[in-house]
């Protein structure tokens, strides 16, 4: 089912399926989220839980048993409920059930929320540990947005660039695991011109330190673009399918297996963990101009 918010600028449709954003409309009738074309890649905007990126052999172990799971998690896949709504706000959630205890053991509740101000569309991703152990959980987003905007110039007239300008660590990988013994510095001070080429051996990876980041997409080529700041984040990721005309711009608390990963979940790089009664926040903001 598709639900709608909106104020005097915007309006997002987001599907209960995933609880996941499908478009992003202007007044003026531009969509700036990708629209799901099969061709290329079938999804929107994914909410990433309880994992992001792929599980080595896709499964892990936890107290002895062993756990499969496909990549991303499974929240994507999966009936959100509506818990709260008015015009320009939505809360959806997920609970633990016995369809996800077959792949996940944990009691949790996922809360996702989206709040529009003026331009801006607010997102909230509240996890909540409901059973009596530590809950060990990645989470992440996956936004995609439509290049080029409006139909206006080319694939290679967009940028991507950072509002904290400075040196990161970039995790290489080898596809689809990363290979965290070959990190290098990338100087982030120029912005990075947009090719399909670039993401021909996947996505290009940052570790962010648990800093609040923004990045912005844009071509001089016109006035439209897409900023996102994400809140205490551990990794960012920009991605695209092979040729496709979208570019993601992800947050995430969490990252794929490494390539030497030894499977069990307590030691996965970029794990978070909760004790019984906690709850852990991840949030970032979009602005479309």
């Amino acid at each position: 089912m598709i639900k709608t918010i909106s104020n005097d600028y915007l309006k997002v449709n987001i599907n209960t399926l995933g609880a996941e954003v499908t478009s992003v409309l202007s007044n003026e009738g531009v969509d700036y989220i990708w629209n799901g074309d099969e061709k290329y890649w079938k999804r929107h905007a994914p909410i990433l839980f309880p994992i992001v990126g792929r599980l080595k052999n896709d499964e892990y172990t936890y107290n002895g048993k062993t756990y499969h799971m496909g990549q991303h998690g499974f929240a994507r896949d999966m009936e959100f409920d509506v818990v709260n709504e008015n015009s320009s706000s939505i809360t959806f959630e997920l609970k633990a059930n016995s369809e996800t205890k077959k792949v996940y053991p944990f009691d949790f509740r996922l809360e996702v929320s989206y709040e529009l101000v003026d331009h801006k569309l607010k997102t909230n991703l509240h996890v909540y540990n409901e059973g009596q152990q530590e809950m060990l959980f990645s989470i992440g987003a996956h936004p995609a947005f439509n290049v080029p905007l409006d139909g206006v110039g080319q694939y290679s007239d967009y940028k991507v660039e950072l509002a904290n300008k400075k040196s990161y660590d970039e995790i290489f990988f080898k596809a689809p695991y990363a290979d965290f013994d070959n990190v290098k510095r990338i100087n982030l001070m120029e912005p990075v011109y947009l090719s399909h080429e670039m993401f021909y051996d996947d996505a290009k990876v940052l570790k962010i330190n648990d800093e609040e980041i923004t990045s912005m997409l844009s071509s001089d080529k016109t006035d439209r673009g897409v900023s996102m700041t994400a809140y205490n984040t551990e990794y960012g990721g920009i991605w695209s399918s092979k040729d496709a005309p979208f570019v993601c711009l992800e947050p995430w608390w969490g990252i794929t297996d490494g390539i030497n990963s030894d499977g069990k979940l307590e030691n996965k790089i970029g794990i978070n963990r909760i004790e019984n009664g906690q709850d852990f926040e991840a949030k970032f903001d979009l602005l479309f101009f």
